[in-house]
């Protein structure tokens, strides 16, 4: 997604009420006396000389042998971002999947994946054949993620770690996590870490890896002794399948199916109804994505799949907001494991669609 600064934390914070700043972030957080101080010194841009980083930095010498000195030049830089305070408390997976779609699903997005697939045949098929992970899909994966390279993101990565460790406390243990990750990652990898930049959450490159992802799941497939997932697409596309392929991707099995009524008339495979099938399918709609339910059991709730499954198939029924009612949907294996890559349904389906839309694009015209 595409990324835009907005006035930095230190004027953002000389034009408002301090009394006003603090009594709703004592109304959002409920955050104890330390956290607060902490939090708005940490808006005000300085966090350098708090007892956080500190003890972060001493950490970082004690456990990993850094240079204490050079760790702290590094954070006399950093600026904590307000705007990325505000971005990942209003992330676009809270839309309503009718919206959702439309953001992916367009026909420049869908060109442009046919596109980076002619352009990327052979490392597609050499990852394919060691991975099992189908080009379509990977395709798809960089289309979501970052428009094929035009999105990757405008933040420097240690801010955007930096904010989120220290001044986001909801998720703060998370992103310290994330920022050991990365500090340690620039090293292995001989980077500067004042100069990466990525996602508001610190998210980098075409496929937007986490620090801890890049760490387990790069790869150097051109043997170049770097795993580049910047510029080098041969890395980037091998270092998503391998992602894929440690999280049990199966390959050739089927990933979702429509779900209609029983009794209904079939419709197109990509293109389910919307359902007045009652409401005692809603107690198959929780929040585990595993796929659980047996095809017994979903055909218990008056429905089935509109594309017939191995009996002993399990699946995940879920629901997706259209403007005049919902799709519902039977998740299998393989989306499970696109919802390792983000844990979002929405995510996970706008990836499974564009994929299926870029593999019929190229097949119309080679």
């Amino acid at each position: 997604m595409n990324l835009q600064h907005t006035p930095n934390a230190t004027l953002t914070m000389q034009k408002s009420n301090p009394m006003s700043r603090l009594k709703s972030i004592l109304r959002a957080f409920r955050l104890s006396p330390f956290a607060l101080c902490l939090l708005l010194t940490a808006c005000a841009g300085n966090i350098k000389d708090t007892e956080p980083v500190n003890a972060f930095i001493g950490q970082m010498v004690a456990k990993h042998h850094f240079d204490k000195a050079e760790l702290d030049a590094l954070f006399e830089t950093v600026e904590i971002k307000q705007d990325i305070l505000k971005k990942i408390a209003s992330p676009s997976e809270g839309l309503p999947w009718y919206k959702y779609r439309k953001i992916f699903l367009t026909d420049a997005r869908i060109d442009a994946g046919v596109q980076f697939w002619r352009d990327n045949a052979a490392a597609l098929a050499a990852a394919e054949q060691q991975y099992g992970v189908p080009p379509e899909i990977i395709v798809a994966i960089i289309g979501v993620e970052t428009q094929f390279g035009k999105n990757t993101g405008n933040y420097r990565v240690i801010d955007a770690l930096s904010t989120l460790a220290f001044a986001y406390p909801p998720r703060s243990k998370f992103f310290l996590g994330e920022l050991e990750s990365f500090l340690l990652l620039c090293r292995d990898e001989r980077m500067n870490p004042a100069e990466p930049l990525g996602s508001y959450a610190g998210a980098m490159g075409l496929p937007q890896f986490m620090p801890s992802s890049f760490i387990n799941y790069a790869v150097d497939f051109n043997k170049d002794n770097r795993r580049d997932i910047w510029r080098d697409n041969n890395d980037v596309i091998a270092s998503i399948g391998n992602y894929f392929a440690k999280h049990h991707w199966q390959a050739g099995q089927i990933i979702a199916v429509p779900v209609t009524a029983k009794g209904e008339a079939s419709a197109p495979a990509h293109a389910p109804r919307l359902h007045p099938v009652g409401e005692s399918y809603k107690t198959a709609l929780t929040k585990d994505l595993k796929p659980e339910l047996r095809i017994d059991e979903l055909e218990s709730l008056n429905l089935t799949t509109m594309r017939q499954l191995p009996l002993d198939s399990k699946v995940k029924l879920l629901s997706f907001e259209q403007q005049q009612g919902e799709e519902l949907w039977a998740a299998l294996d393989n989306f499970y494991v696109i919802t390792r890559y983000n844990h979002s349904p929405l995510y996970a389906m706008a990836v499974y669609q564009l994929s299926v839309s870029i593999l019929n694009k190229k097949g119309t015209f080679p």
